[in-house]
């Protein structure tokens, strides 16, 4: 691997990128012509598909707007439907079923502490707050099946609080937003790209020109279309990750060198045309990679799911070269990303560590899915620790020594790396083991569109909200700060979409019409 080291280059990402996406180019113009005619009115159109996206359209249909949503690829959900289906849920049922204390407090000293205070405290606040309401919405509204029995634990959280989806995907979240929709006359529609926001000499939103029949990739592709929206426009296009031009404008290290997670779909047009008609963006260089991903496989795939539920929470993660542990394995994402990719730039491979103990725990949340994972051999299989460490060079007295350490920790109940002990982690003694290689990938984009607590995207001219236009989810800055918390996403998106489907302006102008 290249020299990745994000330390070195997260202050010249900073001065570099944040304004070079900032400055406009000469011709940009915050202004736009009207359409001589509109070819279709609506009360509010949002653009995105993912959880954010159908979380506003429910909301806004709720308060009696006719609503359309748009996606520009052939399919719904974007990066939503491929995430893992963890939602952040402080006293939940699952919880007290554990017996493990939380509070909202709590869930938000994490997010402060981890997002290193550049979080707005006041949307950190209403999120941590409508946690529970929310998931319950998805339980009573949508009808989301979760798991339960089980919990997982994210790095950067002080307990178990994530609840993961029956089927441990956002899929089962996705799906039910979809059956919702159609449930209620919501149109969704695919392969409509947005080509411009029309901002009016007012400075107000009026609506979109849109191409319907879009080709991915090709931006002229499709028949122009004029969309107005009387009430509002949502955006929900999501992050750039798959961008990898425009994410090297925010962050130079991470070229092609790195894989993404993300849908191919994730890419950055939104944010320039948002950037255009004078939205203010910030902390667009702050870009999270998962660090738990295999480079055995492309996309997001189900390496992580061992790294993570199995080694993460009842392993070690290991540097082949030194046989040792090298990160706390329940660190926030940026400190183990970092950690990885620094050994990378020595030549050293990391691997997360797991016996059968190990095993078992995750398939108690992701039934069945190490036969998958064996099978694309993204997860290796050894009958005794000796073999792992010939396969992988490791220097075998060292990672013995490294387990025994380990297991003297969990006896004692104090981790060497001060890891959070979960209740049920048990020593690691007996075969067969498991590991997968590590390789962290573009994952998440903490920066965006700068939004009040309405959700109303601001003027960079003036902080002023911009009329008519409101934004969610990824596409919006200011929740998360330098690190966003594993299972937060799904949390912002569902809290802050459903705030944008009901927000502000727009919920009045419906209240007025619905009087």
């Amino acid at each position: 691997m290249a020299d990745l080291s994000r330390r070195a280059f997260l202050g010249t990402g900073t001065a570099m990128g944040l304004g070079a996406m900032l400055a406009p180019a000469a011709e940009a113009k915050p202004y736009d012509p009207m359409p001589a005619k509109w070819d279709e009115e609506v009360d509010v159109l949002i653009v995105g598909s993912g959880f954010a996206g159908l979380a506003a359209a429910l909301e806004a249909k709720k308060k009696g707007a006719n609503v359309v949503v748009l996606e520009k690829m052939r399919t719904l959900g974007g990066n939503s439907i491929i995430n893992g289906g963890i939602m952040a849920v402080p006293g939940s049922p699952m919880q007290k079923k554990n017996g493990i204390k939380d509070t909202p407090e709590l869930l938000a000293e994490d997010m402060l502490r981890e997002g290193q205070g550049l979080n707005d405290p006041n949307k950190v606040r209403t999120l941590v707050n409508q946690a529970l309401p929310t998931w319950q919405w998805t339980r009573d509204e949508l009808g989301v099946e979760w798991n339960m029995d089980h919990l997982v634990q994210e790095g950067g959280h002080s307990v178990p609080r994530c609840a993961i989806t029956g089927n441990g995907s956002g899929s089962a979240i996705v799906t039910k937003q979809i059956a919702k929709c159609k449930e209620l006359g919501i149109p969704l529609r695919t392969r409509v790209f947005m080509e411009t926001i029309i901002r009016d000499t007012d400075g107000r939103v009026k609506g979109l020109k849109v191409r319907e029949g879009y080709k991915f990739r090709d931006n002229t592709s499709g028949r122009v279309k004029y969309i107005r929206a009387k009430k509002g426009v949502i955006l929900c296009y999501g992050g750039f990750g798959a961008d990898v031009a425009y994410r090297m404008h925010q962050d130079p290290k991470l070229t092609d060198k790195f894989q993404t997670t993300n849908q191919p779909g994730a890419t950055s047009e939104g944010w320039r045309e948002a950037n255009r008609i004078g939205c203010q963006i910030i902390q667009a260089d702050w870009i999270q990679c998962g660090p738990w991903n295999s480079p055995d496989e492309k996309g997001m795939g189900i390496a992580l799911y061992f790294a993570q539920s199995a080694a993460a929470m009842f392993g070690i993660w290991v540097n082949c070269a030194t046989g040792k542990r090298f990160v706390d394995e329940l660190a926030n994402r940026k400190v183990r990303a970092d950690a990885v990719i620094n050994a990378a730039n020595k030549g050293q491979l990391c691997i997360a560590v797991a016996n059968k103990e190990g095993i078992e725990m995750m398939q108690q949340i992701h039934h069945n899915i190490l036969a998958k994972q064996l099978e694309r051999g993204v997860v290796y299989e050894f009958p005794t620790l000796k073999a792992m460490a010939e396969k992988f060079n490791i220097p075998e007295a060292a990672l013995q020594k490294t387990v025994d350490e380990y297991n003297a920790g969990l006896k004692a109940g104090k981790d060497p790396l001060n890891r959070y002990i979960n209740k049920d982690c048990k020593p690691m003694v007996n075969g067969p083991w498991y590991c997968s290689k590590l390789s962290p990938k573009v994952h998440h984009c903490m920066g965006g569109i700068l939004t009040d607590m309405k959700g109303r995207a601001l003027d960079c001219t003036n902080d002023k909200p911009i009329p008519g236009l409101y934004a969610a989810g990824e596409s919006t800055g200011g929740v998360h700060g330098a690190v966003r918390l594993g299972s937060c996403a799904v949390l912002d998106c569902l809290v802050n979409g459903r705030i944008c489907g009901q927000a502000g302006e727009c919920q009045m102008i419906f209240r007025r019409n619905c009087s």
